[in-house]
């Protein structure tokens, strides 16, 4: 890609609205736009970063035998009456329909999953199974705030499970928590990341959350310091937790550390909660007719996207994992015109890796100065930052730099393109 074709520029000024680092930098850097309070649109590169993110999701999920789906954004009032929740959901959008119908921009999709699985579970043996979307979500948030973190409309990952009874409920929550691991261990957060335990609400004595350290996170978590010493990050919710008396849910310890952290996902078993009020029900194997036991696993895909680039990132701008990072190389000539040679040869690279299926950024803004593309490419966080000058060109080498340490070195052309 080249820069001047991408139709979202950079800029320097730090944004008078931007309330958080990753606003700041995701919006200077072309990355989202800022459509309202709460509200953005995803541009090019924030785009390939959310599709890099979903990705990395999306085969975890199938892993564990998750089958994607994909379900309406719209409910009907009825739906949610069902459940209690159309007038106690304080987030919940309310949409007028025709004539005296209303509607629901869905939150959270339990009012939709339910009924829809009830066609298609009778017995015993349609279960367990579990499905999976990735879809946009809306909530009624009286102050959006944080950027991406927490806004009114965000992408999130949704997974439901059904089981005949709680032992399976129990051994699929435990292969989820596995791979929310995995997931976070793949972008690059799980040595940052705590496992925690939060109210379980009407549903269970605890849920549970995968919060990650943020020194502006908004949510306060106290850390286990006798788990840690075990090797094992778990925390406690300040909602549940009270000083003095807490205690460990995993080593039994009382001794807790407080740090500021921000949700990233968080799972619940939800029992029949759901299940009963629609009437999914199955038949065992004794002809018996029981209601189906329900999990519920969440992950949120744009807010990954805010805590990576507050995680990830220093005084100059973002600095991208190479498993998320929309490029891995940007490519800058420092050249007059087209026809230097260095100019030639920087292009010429950018095509014989593309040709290798690495994908690049190239550079061709020769009207601006070194130094402001040296600052674009350090704000865009790419990976590694490949510069082809008059000098380097004398040793038929490219300048090459981490963004992640600032570590130059040489490194001739054919080494390059192997890699």
């Amino acid at each position: 890609m080249l820069i001047s074709a991408l139709f979202s520029k950079t800029s320097k000024e730090v944004r008078d609205d931007a309330d958080s680092r990753n606003a700041d930098f995701l919006v200077r850097g072309g990355y989202i736009a800022k459509t309202m309070a709460g509200v953005y649109s995803y541009l090019p590169l924030g785009l390939r970063v959310l599709r890099r993110i979903e990705q990395i999701v999306r085969e975890e999920m199938n892993a564990i035998g998750g089958q994607e789906i994909l379900l309406s954004a719209l409910s009907s009032r009825e739906e949610w009456q069902k459940t209690g929740r159309w007038d106690d959901f304080d987030a919940l959008f309310h949409l007028p329909g025709v004539g005296d119908q209303e509607y629901a921009l869905n939150p959270t999709h339990e009012e939709v999953i339910v009924p829809v699985v009830r066609q298609f579970v009778h017995s015993y043996r349609d279960l367990p199974f579990a499905c999976y979307q990735i879809q946009t979500k809306f909530r009624k948030e009286l102050r959006a705030k944080s950027g991406v973190l927490r806004g009114r409309e965000f992408l999130m990952k949704d997974l439901y499970s059904f089981h005949q009874d709680e032992e399976n409920l129990d051994e699929y929550y435990a292969k989820v928590q596995v791979a929310y691991n995995h997931i976070f261990e793949r972008l690059g957060l799980l040595n940052r990341t705590y496992l925690t335990y939060a109210s379980g609400g009407s549903f269970s004595k605890y849920s549970h959350e995968y919060q990650v350290l943020l020194p502006k996170g908004e949510d306060t978590i106290f850390i286990s310091e006798e788990a840690e010493n075990h090797g094992k990050r778990i925390a406690i919710n300040t909602e549940i937790f009270e000083d003095g008396k807490t205690t460990c849910p995993v080593t039994g310890g009382s001794i807790f550390r407080k740090e500021n952290a921000s949700e990233a996902a968080n799972i619940f078993k939800l029992g029949t909660r759901f299940t009963e009020p629609f009437g999914l029900h199955f038949l065992d194997e004794n002809n018996e007719q029981k209601l189906v036991i329900m999990g519920c696993y969440g992950l949120g895909i744009s807010r990954i996207l805010g805590i990576l680039a507050e995680s990830f990132s220093d005084e100059k701008g973002l600095v991208w994992p190479g498993a998320i990072a929309p490029y891995t190389y940007y490519i800058i000539p420092l050249a007059k015109k087209q026809s230097d040679a260095a100019y030639k040869k920087a292009h010429a690279l950018y095509e014989k890796l593309c040709k290798e299926k690495q994908e690049c950024l190239f550079d061709d803004r020769i009207d601006q100065s070194a130094g402001s593309r040296f600052a674009d490419a350090d704000l865009l966080g790419v990976p590694t930052r490949i510069v082809v000058s008059e000098k380097t060109l004398i040793s038929n080498e490219a300048e090459i730099m981490e963004r992640k340490t600032g570590e130059i070195k040489k490194m001739d052309f054919q080494q390059i393109v192997k890699g």
